[in-house]
């Protein structure tokens, strides 16, 4: 899972123009989290479709303002650079209720 660096709105919606991606916000002091976390890399080989980019909601306030996320963890999918569905609480999230987000997608 690619790390993403800090960005605007403008500068993410170029770098997913192209492709499906689901951004994962995340923060280092964020207890549900770290919950979901070690869940991540069978989550991404579950689901090779998807470019997955892990957005560190403390370096990217903006951007998370910009895309309404007031809860972490969340997920955000994207197409072309279209959004295309989010799982976006404050909830503690399972590794089944992530995949069976994401496969609600399709």
């Amino acid at each position: 899972m690619e790390e993403l660096a800090p960005m605007n709105l403008e500068q993410l919606t170029t770098k997913i123009a192209k492709g499906k991606y689901i951004l994962f916000f995340t923060a280092t002091w964020c207890p549900d989290c770290t919950v979901i976390k070690p869940a991540m890399p069978e989550i991404v080989a579950n689901h090779p479709e998807y470019t997955f980019l892990s957005v560190d909601r403390d370096d990217n306030i903006d951007l998370a303002a910009e895309l309404n996320i007031f809860g972490i963890p969340s997920f955000v999918a994207f197409e072309d650079g279209k959004e295309i569905g989010r799982y976006v609480n404050k909830e503690r999230k399972t590794q089944a209720q992530v995949e069976s987000f994401i496969d609600s997608l399709d």
